[in-house]
């Protein structure tokens, strides 16, 4: 079947209103997960052949984090799918007022290769939530997991409500030619750009997860040891290639010195003294991406890392000193384990260096000062961010997650995905046993002043 079939026939199920049946999207939800719980060592198998996570890390950072999104999608859908009564205008008597979720219908997910499984099923899930056929376009560059997500889902789906197609450059072209009534995209700036382009032909409504240059702020030396462990944490976990990490390092002169040591340590406790060597280390997704990231570290002043494997396609965790706004490391978001650190003076040096770039999808905070912290969250637009802490603000249901600017638009994740794939319609439903003769022809000095008392 051509992917103008594919859409074609989505389009016909879902005007058979069977997504709309709550009983029936709990009964597909279900049927992923059971898929997930039945089958989790081989989207292990899969992730370690695709990025060489270890079996821990794609637990943690894949696999726990959608089922747990299920499990909160199946907990409340019924709740969120029942109308919402709100209060109703006086000059509307009698009547009620009420907003009910609509699902948009054919929705497209496109999602990318760092976290290629998380990154598929937990936008379908929303979509699925709220009612809707989904297809699903994994990302070419991790063929295993498509592979595995395009098994999971014809197993456990029907094709008419939910699909897979995969393939590359050709089949998301042929894609975004089709008519969709969502689509969802998690990717770079530029290719998010295209996919908006091609959406406003038909007007289609789209979320964009992006990414950009995410800046971590360290202000005082209070916990500096444990600031280098989170702060690593976010920056090395999955060899860098994740959209929230901290891209770069902005913190106070006389703290960086201490901080070099610190992470120094941190690293060597983490993946030994020869990182490049550790079985559970990450390798870059391919040899375009691994080549793109070593030529960032040409001439630039190495202080921790800088090691390569080509033909594993690793590179040790690095951090790079003496950078500034002109260096190539801060031209482009770098999705490798590299961290660039750069100096300030005052915190409004800081401000001002961030607020002169485009708005970044994560920031992060490292103060035990309250006045520098709610400085910083007033000062500067970002997505999300974690205050003494990194990229765990988008590991919970309760929290949406999503950019603003090149960064992106829209979030999900439990309620908001639930929102996101849905319409909502405002309804008012009046009654027949009285009508008030305001508002109609003609118009009277008494009318006017009876609008006038109940309109204000």
């Amino acid at each position: 079947m051509d992917i103008k079939e594919l859409v074609e026939m989505q389009r016909n199920y879902y005007m058979t209103l069977q997504t709309k049946d709550i009983d029936q999207r709990i009964k597909t939800i279900e049927n992923i997960k059971i898929w997930i719980l039945e089958h989790q060592n081989r989207i292990i198998e899969a992730l370690k052949k695709d990025l060489n996570k270890d079996a821990t890390e794609s637990y943690m950072c894949e696999i726990g984090l959608v089922l747990n999104e299920i499990n909160y999608q199946l907990k409340h859908i019924k709740k969120w799918s029942k109308p919402k009564r709100v209060k109703t205008p006086l000059a509307q008597f009698y009547g009620t007022s009420y907003e009910t979720y609509e699902p948009y219908g054919v929705c497209l997910v496109m999602s990318p290769w760092n976290y290629p499984f998380m990154l598929s099923i937990e936008p379908a899930i929303g979509a699925i939530a709220a009612g809707n056929t989904v297809i699903i376009k994994p990302s070419a560059y991790a063929p295993h997991v498509s592979h595995i997500i395009k098994q999971m889902i014809e197993e456990s789906c029907d094709e008419k409500w939910v699909a897979v197609v995969e393939g590359g450059r050709a089949e998301n072209t042929e894609l975004l030619e089709q008519r969709f009534d969502y689509i969802f995209f998690t990717g770079s700036v530029n290719v998010g750009k295209l996919v908006m382009e091609k959406a406003s032909r038909y007007l289609t409504p789209v979320t964009l997860e992006l990414g950009g240059k995410s800046p971590c702020i360290v202000d005082d030396d209070k916990s500096l040891k444990l600031a280098a462990k989170r702060i690593a944490f976010g920056k090395f976990l999955n060899a860098g290639q994740t959209c929230v990490a901290p891209d770069y390092l902005l913190i106070k002169e006389e703290l960086k010195d201490s901080f070099i040591e610190a992470i120094r340590d941190v690293i060597y406790e983490f993946f030994g003294e020869n990182p490049i060597e550790n079985k559970q280390l990450v390798k870059i997704i391919n040899q375009k991406h691994f080549k793109r990231l070593s030529h960032l570290l040409e001439n630039q002043d190495i202080v921790i890392g800088g090691k390569f494997d080509e033909r594993h396609l690793k590179i040790s965790p690095t951090v790079v000193d003496h950078v500034d706004g002109d260096n190539s490391l801060m031209q482009e978001e770098i999705f490798g384990p590299i961290l660039p650190i750069m100096t300030y003076h005052n915190i409004h040096e800081a401000i001002h260096f961030i607020n002169q770039r485009e708005k970044p999808l994560a920031f992060y905070i490292f103060s035990s000062q309250k006045e520098v912290q709610d400085l910083l969250l007033k000062s500067c637009s970002f997505g999300g961010g974690c205050i003494n802490d990194t990229i765990i603000h988008l590991a919970t249901s309760e929290l949406g997650f999503g950019g603003v600017g090149h960064s992106g638009m829209g979030s999900y994740h439990g309620k908001k995905s639930f929102e996101t794939f849905s319409h909502t319609r405002s309804i008012v439903k009046k009654a027949t046993w009285i009508d008030l003769p305001l508002r109609y022809y003609p118009y009277t000095p008494l009318k006017d002043k009876m609008i006038r008392l109940f309109v204000k």
